[in-house]
């Protein structure tokens, strides 16, 4: 088996959620003489491409968006230690959160896998964050997008205060903010001040590509 064919497996490990076979499929590769970025650009990374493409189209759906996050996982794990730490994220980083009040995390894990598969580097702070933490690692990691996730109506509040709080830290003009979450609208991002809303986390891949972009 050539280096393309053992790359090619990898992207249709991917794409067809084998969570028990993608790990030995990137193995194969790398016995192969692929190099490890090659393999996670174009084998696992474009693997999540197609099932962004099958989830948009409507022949994935939430379920598997989720399981084709465990598959990168899968797929990682023998690829990460021969990548290093290195630039293997070069896009850019995103900041991502739960806000404060809110302990709903699956969504916000589902943007955060997206974005490590197509390149970004990403800084995920949990649930239940205080605005002020958002802030500290904004500065600490100088992020480009604060990626905000919100389910609990009453919680709405607080994507406000991240907003005002980047704004009295000086850095707003430095960063873009995307909201995400079953109580918000695109109309809501707009009068809180924000630069885009993200219905889904294959939606909140082109709309960071976008904004970092600019």
């Amino acid at each position: 088996m050539n280096m393309e064919e053992a790359i090619g497996r990898v992207l249709q490990a991917v794409a067809d959620l084998d969570i028990d076979g993608v790990a030995t499929c990137v193995r194969d590769a790398l016995q192969a003489g692929a190099e490890p970025r090659a393999v996670l650009n174009d084998g696992l990374s474009a693997g999540m491409q197609i099932v962004g493409e099958r989830f948009e189209a409507g022949d994935y759906y939430l379920t598997e968006l989720v399981l084709a996050g465990e598959v990168m996982k899968e797929g990682l794990v023998p690829l990460e230690p021969l990548l290093g730490a290195t630039n293997v994220h070069g896009k850019g980083t995103v900041v991502l959160a739960t806000v404060k009040g809110d302990i709903h995390e699956i969504g916000k894990n589902l943007v955060g896998t997206m974005l490590r598969a197509a390149g970004f580097q990403v800084v995920d702070l949990g649930v239940d964050v205080p605005a002020a933490r958002v802030v500290e690692a904004v500065r600490e990691r100088r992020a480009g997008v604060v990626a905000l996730s919100v389910l609990l109506t009453p919680m709405v509040g607080q994507l406000q205060a991240v907003v005002e709080a980047l704004s009295e830290a000086g850095l707003r003009s430095q960063v873009k903010v995307v909201i995400g979450g079953a109580c918000t609208t695109p109309r809501l991002a707009e009068e809180l001040g924000c630069d885009a809303y993200g219905p889904d986390a294959v939606a909140a891949v082109h709309i960071c590509e976008g904004l970092l972009a600019a």
